[in-house]
């Protein structure tokens, strides 16, 4: 999952502010008890903070996979 993935995934989940908002304030203990942001600036991959995101926020499992995947070019 690619940083720009990411961030998409966390739009399309939780909505643009809710999402930036949970980004830099819910610690995620899977990535060493800091913040996702904080997490991704350390070089945590982007897929397993997503996935330390989804875990923290019980994001169903249907939800997790695919999310942040542009629709391809036509």
């Amino acid at each position: 999952m690619r940083l720009s993935e990411f961030w998409l995934a966390v739009s399309d989940e939780f909505g643009e502010a809710y999402g930036r908002v949970l980004v830099n304030d819910q610690v995620l203990g899977s990535v060493g008890g800091v913040t996702a942001s904080q997490a991704l600036s350390r070089g945590v991959p982007a897929k397993q903070v997503w996935t330390a995101l989804c875990d923290a926020m019980d994001v169903p499992a249907d939800r997790r996979y695919g999310v942040g995947q542009r629709e391809p070019k036509k």
